[in-house]
């Protein structure tokens, strides 16, 4: 194969749906920010090592549960979170790596916190990072 020689209509793979067992004494929210800790999912938080997967699509109550005992359905794209006030993102960070502050908050800084995704956008009600890949 070489480059391409016209065009050509590339297959893609859209509304991705990930389904991971979530951490022991561990509540994901709807909407939240989830990292793999461990292999298991768990809301976001500062703290360096931790993989982020996408957008909580459901709320995973495993609070009394074991690790595993249930899963939660993770969304990958691109949404919507609340920018940091003590570490924001700015235009000048457009298309840069983002940090996770917690389940609903990135930052621009990686100082002792993992990747979160690209920010793809800022507006007035947050920054658009692109979570999952």
């Amino acid at each position: 194969m070489g480059a391409l020689t016209d065009s050509r209509d590339t297959q893609a793979r859209k509304g991705d749906l990930l389904v991971v067992p979530v951490k022991a004494a561990t509540k994901v929210f709807l909407g939240s920010l989830v990292v793999a800790d461990a292999g298991f999912a768990a809301p976001g938080r500062t703290a360096a090592g931790l993989k982020a997967l996408g957008r909580a699509a459901v709320t995973a109550d495993n609070t009394a549960g074991a690790a595993g005992a249930l899963s939660v359905e993770i969304e990958r794209g691109t949404f919507l979170f609340e920018n940091s006030a003590t570490d924001p993102l700015t235009q000048a960070d457009l298309f840069a790596d983002c940090y996770i502050e917690d389940d609903q908050t990135v930052a621009k800084t990686a100082a002792g916190k993992s990747r979160a995704g690209k920010l793809i956008a800022l507006s007035a009600s947050g920054v658009w990072v692109e979570v999952g890949y």
